[in-house]
């Protein structure tokens, strides 16, 4: 479902409609993703550390682009959480992840949480600021936009003053070339070909550009409101954070709302 400002992405949505029986084998195509989710935990984490939180307070959650629901089942277990809300364009892989969270009984209590397939341009909008989610994430999201500055604003519509709007992408380097497109996806067919668009990826520095500038973002002075974290794809041991990798290759980023 998309309305004619979507960002949508229809080829996007075929590419991964062709992936989504293999979404929850640990060792298929969605096998980096599901060695990079604790990094997720420990990013968000880190971001709402920034800030001193209510004693008992649980985050709303919406997660965007969730695919079979990898990150969004997780959350959705800690004690920390209240609700996920966890949205995808593409039919087929929010299929898998609602009978997948079918498995667990805990996932299937009223309200914990609830997968959409829509995107986000058609997701209603909270009837008062403070009715909007606690943390939005965009894991693996932005690499795929084609517009990404006004789908980054119509997802900060749906974010709470103070909140944190968290995602994860490549920066846009010779390196991240050799190591996405012609490493994994050529050589060691770690992700299935035509997984990236190189010319989308996104420099951390452009992140904050954008941030710096947009209207109701808080950057902040001491820098506080813009997090960044580089990741390195280690073999045999996973994914492991790696000062000043951000800069050519994946990262976390995290700006908060004002």
């Amino acid at each position: 479902s998309s309305s004619p400002h979507s960002s949508v992405n229809h080829t996007e949505v075929s590419h991964f409609n062709a992936l989504a029986a293999s979404w929850w084998d640990p060792h298929g195509s969605s096998r980096l993703l599901h060695l990079m989710n604790p990094l997720r935990h420990d990013f968000i984490q880190r971001c709402k550390e920034t800030r001193i939180q209510e004693e008992g307070q649980k985050m709303r959650i919406l997660d965007i682009g969730c695919g079979g629901g990898i990150f969004a089942e997780s959350a959705a277990r800690l004690s920390s959480t209240a609700s996920v809300t966890a949205i995808d364009p593409t039919p087929e892989v929010i299929a898998i992840a609602r009978k997948h969270a079918r498995t667990d009984p805990k996932l299937m209590e009223e309200g914990r949480l609830t997968y959409l397939n829509t995107a986000i341009e058609n997701l209603p909008l909270p009837s008062s600021p403070q009715e909007g989610f606690d943390v939005i994430t965009v894991f693996e999201v932005i690499e795929h936009i084609q517009q990404p500055v006004p789908f980054l604003r119509a997802v900060l519509k749906h974010l709470k003053p103070g909140g944190w709007l968290i995602g994860s992408t490549i920066a846009r380097t010779g390196v991240s070339w050799l190591t996405t497109k012609f490493v994994a996806e050529e050589v060691l067919r770690m992700v299935p070909r035509g997984t990236h668009e190189w010319s989308q990826y996104i420099q951390p520095s452009e992140m904050r550009e954008w941030a710096k500038y947009e209207d109701g973002v808080d950057v902040g002075v001491d820098g506080r409101g813009w997090q960044v974290m580089g990741v390195v794809y280690v073999p045999g041991l996973g994914w492991k954070e790696v000062s000043g990798s951000a800069d050519w290759g994946n990262y976390f980023f995290g700006v908060r709302k004002l």
